[in-house]
């Protein structure tokens, strides 16, 4: 061992700050790199000109709020879509495509996650362009949504695809591109609204043509638009993706998260899908922050990142379009596909991915025997014993694998523990002390004691290092080939980290340069800048992607956890081999102390400074909704037995309202609403939406000095009472007077059932309490609904359902007292509120 020398332990202390150069220097750069933005002077040159979009997304933002129902969407937001399409149609040479514009309006109903919804006079806007003299029978329907929800202008959440596709149609109508088959442009108007503008297209005839979908959306603003699901089970999709697109930014691991559910979001696709279509699904994913808040607006997303979706879909379109598979039937099956540091994208089938997964893990086991038997040969010692020594040293690096995943998850649940969490949500580099260092510390910890406690004096320690790697590297095929067994075509991460392994070890096995000291690190090194900067690209857009999320995961999750995980699992894939080259040097745990110091100092910072406080002004919100509400509920006669006005509040994040507590906020009073739900429908509080009603035990109540006024007209009118035929059934038949956004429960008294009523019966089965959301966007009619109470006993003297109805009234203004409490948040926090009145009755 004396004969091959050790490196300065500042050598090895230079070494891990050269990745961590890399990592900032390349990858960082890589992932916000953005296009260099086209202006007005090349117009006529078939090319996106983000300076027109920009110019479009101004006004677009200047309109304001656009929520269903309100001026804003049904009127201002129409017009301004309408008057642009009618330019471009004015200007659409005739020689190339035939322009097409209708608008749609629509009804319908339909039951999602055991709610119903029912949408009256909802308002599309749909483009055909069609190539002159060529289309066939199928088409491509491009998707995007023009509404928001309340407080938000939706300059990024839709705004800023709706003046993408509409410079894209208006190239595409000028200039002669090609086009073989018709596209469908959806500008929907009530995407925010449980995904209804997309279910009203369904009944359109355009739609019966649509083969493939293109949906675009946003979770965040600015950035590169993620292409985060395609197909299912189409692989020519992806094809044609690579083939087209001039910026790829897209990942398997991005789609296989989003199907679990755990991303809170759902988008227009989910309704296509169960329409039978195929496609892609992208989203705008970086700065989640200002999603759904006031603070979404046109001034923060620039011009360049309107350049990169632009180019990317105007390429897309045309060759999906073009594609001939569009009109041909194609094989199902599912593909692994991911972009490289947005430079190239590679994609190959689930089948292909699922025996390359297996092959690879197969073989780096085999070269690792491979290695194990040559050092056995140069060290003139037993393969027996060599494999012995290998034994060990496998489950000393199995100690480090569960070290390096497990320490970060430690500080994570600690942090929460004590009510530290998202500590990093602000300051993203915090994650760097709070999880990769403690991550890299147990990774290199066990093997540094093993290489000093050890005393074996056949075997150098050159040799003896590398095995350390090699135990590393069966630890992950084994990883590799159980989660291929599982069916996560994910897997993929694992595998081509162990190509860059391989490659390696093949080599340095036929040079022999394994032989030579220290000479088979030189290889390694080298080989291994490629699995290090995609692994931590990766992961980094993932951590940026998923941290904004945190915000809105609700109570109930400790966001530390998902991150600390992430974070952890990110940096064994990108550190697990190379941070074990660190003990080439004499005093290897000078570099474990300094990552412990590294650590301890950000816990420090992270706990006891202003630095780890999770909020920022404008930039990185607390997010919390609330309903400023008055509930009235009415005894069996009629009369009133309670009448209170109070504030429902839904807390979006884990640290809930303790930080509205400190900042000031008055929550004197405040009680959770879930003791009310086994009693009432809907906890005898106002459903807003789907989100209210998954997170209604979490709801709290703080009453006001005040009663809110709304409008007088009260919900319900009983039209008429009648025991039917047979006398175990009474009917009744109601009118109701309702806002664009309304909930109607229904909750049959025990020995009562609802039998039928005028909505479709087949949601019945779903059972009761019977939530039933209603909304509009333009010239409503007041609905009316029958309900059948059957009893054995026929007794309907007695009360026999509870029937509550919920009015929003979102573009009513603040009263007095509503206002104070507004102003009373801090200036971190991004409040999303409307005024509502529920009426609670028994019949």
């Amino acid at each position: 061992k004396a004969l091959i020398p050790r490196v300065p332990w500042y050598v090895a202390g230079g070494f891990v700050l050269f990745w961590v150069t890399i990592f900032l220097g390349v990858v960082v750069p890589l992932f916000n790199r953005l296009p260099e933005p086209k202006t007005l002077e090349d117009a006529g040159k078939g090319v996106f000109i983000s300076e027109r979009a920009q110019e479009n997304l101004r006004v677009f933002d200047q309109i304001g709020v656009k929520t269903l129902g309100s001026a804003n969407n049904e009127i201002q937001t129409l017009n301004f879509l309408l008057n642009e399409l009618g330019k471009i149609q004015a200007n659409a040479n005739p020689d190339y495509v035939t322009m097409e514009i209708d608008h749609q309006i629509a009804n319908g109903t339909y039951d999602r996650n055991s709610l119903y919804y029912v949408f009256q006079n909802i308002q599309n806007v749909i483009v055909r362009v069609a190539p002159k003299d060529r289309a066939t029978g199928a088409c491509v329907l491009i998707n995007t949504h023009f509404d928001s929800k309340p407080t938000s202008h939706s300059a990024s959440d839709a705004g800023h695809m709706v003046v993408v596709l509409l410079e894209v149609i208006r190239i595409i109508t000028t200039q002669d591109l090609g086009l073989e088959n018709t596209l469908i442009f959806l500008f929907n108007g009530a995407e925010e609204n449980t995904l209804q503008g997309s279910h009203a297209f369904l009944q359109h005839e355009w739609y019966l043509c649509v083969a493939v979908v293109i949906n675009l959306d946003s979770a965040g603003s600015g950035g590169k638009e993620l292409l985060f699901q395609s197909g299912p089970k189409k692989v020519w999709l992806l094809n044609v993706y690579k083939k087209s697109i001039k910026h790829p930014f897209a990942t398997t691991v991005g789609e296989e998260i989003f199907q679990t559910g755990i991303v809170p979001s759902d988008t227009d696709m989910k309704i296509f899908l169960l329409g039978e279509r195929i496609g892609y699904d992208f989203g705008m994913c970086k700065n989640g922050y200002v999603y759904h808040t006031k603070f979404d607006r046109y001034d923060i997303i620039p011009r360049a990142s309107l350049q990169n979706t632009g180019d990317n879909i105007l390429s897309l379109v045309i060759a999906v379009a073009n594609a001939p598979e569009l009109t041909e039937t194609t094989a199902e099956e599912s593909a692994v596909f991911f972009d490289v540091l947005g430079v190239f994208f590679i994609t190959y089938s689930a089948s292909f991915g699922t025996t390359l997964n297996y092959a690879v893990a197969a073989v780096t086991i085999v070269l690792v025997y491979v290695s194990l038997l040559r050092i056995a040969a140069v060290s003139k010692v037993t393969s027996e014993q060599v494999l012995n020594w290998f034994v060990l040293i496998l489950v000393v690096q199995l100690v480090a694998f569960v070290l390096g995943l497990g320490l970060p998850i430690v500080v994570g649940y600690m942090f929460d523990k004590y009510g530290l969490t998202l500590s990093y949500f602000s300051t993203p580099a915090i994650s760097l002390g709070l999880y990769v260092c403690p991550s890299l510390v147990g990774l290199a910890l066990p093997s540094y004691i093993y290489l000093k406690l050890q005393k074996n004096e056949n075997v150098t320690y050159a040799h003896q290092l590398q095995m350390a790697l090699h135990a590393h590297a069966v630890i992950l095929s084994v990883l590799c080939a159980g989660i291929n067994y599982y069916g996560l075509r994910s897997t993929y991460i694992f595998t081509w980290t162990l190509i860059f392994y391989a490659i390696p070890l093949a080599l340095n096995l036929l040079t022999t340069l394994q032989d030579r000291g220290w000479s088979w690190t030189g290889v390694l090194k080298i080989i291994q800048i490629a699995p290090f900067m995609y692994n931590s690209y990766l992961f980094y857009t993932l951590v940026v992607i998923l941290t904004p999320m945190m915000g809105r995961f609700g109570q109930n999750t400790n966001p530390d956890l998902i991150i600390s995980a992430l974070v952890a699992l990110g940096t064994i894939l990108s550190m697990g081999f190379l941070i074990l080259l660190v003990h080439m040097s004499r005093r290897s745990g000078i570099v474990l102390v300094a990552l412990l110091a590294v650590s301890a100092a950000t816990i420090y910072i992270a706990s006891s400074t202003q630095i780890g406080f999770p909020y920022r002004p404008k930039t990185n919100v607390q997010r919390v909704n609330y309903l400023v509400t008055r509930r009235i509920f009415y005894e069996y006669d009629g009369t009133v037995i309670r009448d209170e006005s109070g504030y429902v509040m839904s807390m979006q994040d884990r640290r809930g309202s303790a930080p509205f507590v400190e900042a000031g906020v008055n929550l004197k009073g405040m009680v959770s609403v879930g003791s009310d739900c086994s009693a009432y429908p809907g906890c005898g509080v106002p459903i807003s939406d789907w989100r209210y009603w998954n997170s209604r035990l979490n709801l709290t109540w703080v009453p006001r000095t005040t009663q809110l006024v709304t409008i007088d007209q009260k919900p319900i009118e009983i039209l008429k009472k009648t025991v039917l035929e047979g006398g175990t059934t009474v009917r009744f038949d109601l009118k109701l007077y309702l806002t664009n956004h309304a909930t109607v429960m229904v909750q049959p008294y025990p020995g009562a059932t609802l039998t039928n009523w005028t909505l479709p019966s087949e949601y019945l089965a779903t059972g009761s309490p019977y939530i039933v959301f209603y909304s509009y966007g333009v010239n409503p009619t007041d609905p009316t609904l029958s309900l059948e109470i059957t009893k054995s006993n026929g007794d309907f003297d007695v009360p026999v359902l509870i029937l509550a109805v919920a009015r929003q009234h979102m573009e009513m203004q603040r009263d007095q007292e509503s206002q104070e409490f507004y102003d009373s948040f801090p200036n971190f926090a991004a409040p999303v509120e409307w005024p509502a009145d529920h009426h609670q009755y028994i019949l």
